[in-house]
């Protein structure tokens, strides 16, 4: 069974039902780990799509292990807080170990954090964390760098701003290349690579690369007007900044998004970049462009 086995956590978020499908669409048998709580439509949804559903009342090893058994892969699509990247994807790597699964993807789907300092992005230092249980273990692990989401370019962030029509840097960073991929197309790589028994430790994707002088000169031929380029200051300041505003928002801690962790990522986009992408590694993906995500 295992050679085409996988099982999926978090299948019924909006990344791992697209995981799920693009693994039905490669001709895996996917196996979705779900809550009894989990929305029943969702899960109902997966059903349709041709997934097995396994249901656990508590997401503990002892539940997991029989669910992962006779798994390729066990891909983790988890989102949240301590609670979910460290707490219960420990449980999930436990249970795939204990169940003998040879490979594990975490949910590390983010901008390559290796290169970003602790401090400086509060959701990246709980990967972190993770990372340091998956190094720790014998199983064979696979992080997928995928940078941001590309469709963060419609939300009106300070980077790519419709509302003000206006394209932010900082420090000298005009030029500087911020990686994007879409949920689809990491989707479909991260199925291809759950498949692929000779991944490697770290993946790096980017449906495209862009700067904010080419949002600006993006803006003009799809935005209809031509978007001011603005300097916001020194990245040592935005670093400080984002500090002083963590630590006076501690009910902030138990929020996945509050303003400072996302001031947090537009401050990480800035930092660290893919040197190269591995995006040729599976040949039959046709990757998003630009064009189509502002």
């Amino acid at each position: 069974m295992m050679e085409n086995t996988i099982v999926v956590a978090g299948a019924t978020g909006n990344l791992g039902e697209r995981i799920c499908k693009e693994l039905i669409k490669r001709g895996a048998h996917v196996k979705a780990i779900v809550r009894s709580s989990s929305d029943p439509q969702k899960v109902e949804n997966l059903k349709k799509l041709g997934v097995e559903i396994v249901t656990v009342n508590q997401f503990t090893t002892e539940e997991l292990t029989p669910a992962c058994q006779g798994a390729l892969c066990v891909v983790s699509a988890v989102t949240g807080l301590i609670d979910a990247i460290v707490d219960a994807q420990l449980q999930l790597l436990n249970a795939a170990v204990a169940a003998g699964v040879p490979h594990f993807i975490p949910s590390d789907f983010s901008s390559d954090f290796t290169n970003i300092p602790k401090g400086e992005n509060r959701n990246f230092d709980l990967r972190k964390e993770f990372q340091a249980h998956i190094d720790d273990s014998p199983i064979k692990a696979t992080s997928i760098f995928n940078g941001c989401f590309a469709d963060i370019l419609r939300y009106n962030t300070p980077l790519f701003n419709v509302k003000d029509q206006t394209v932010a840097y900082y420090d000298d960073k005009a030029d500087w290349e911020i990686d994007f991929t879409t949920m689809d197309d990491t989707a479909a790589f991260t199925a291809a690579a759950a498949l692929d028994v000779t991944a490697p430790r770290f993946l790096k994707i980017a449906s495209f690369r862009v700067s904010p002088k080419d949002l600006v000169m993006l803006s003009e031929k799809y935005k209809g007007k031509k978007f001011e380029l603005v300097n916001m200051g020194s990245m040592e300041g935005f670093s400080a900044y984002n500090k002083i505003q963590r630590a006076q928002d501690p009910a902030g801690e138990n929020q996945l998004y509050p303003k400072w962790q996302q001031a947090q990522y537009m401050y990480s986009m800035f930092l660290a970049h893919h040197a190269t992408l591995d995006n040729n590694r599976y040949a039959d993906l046709q990757w998003s462009k630009v064009e189509e995500n502002i």
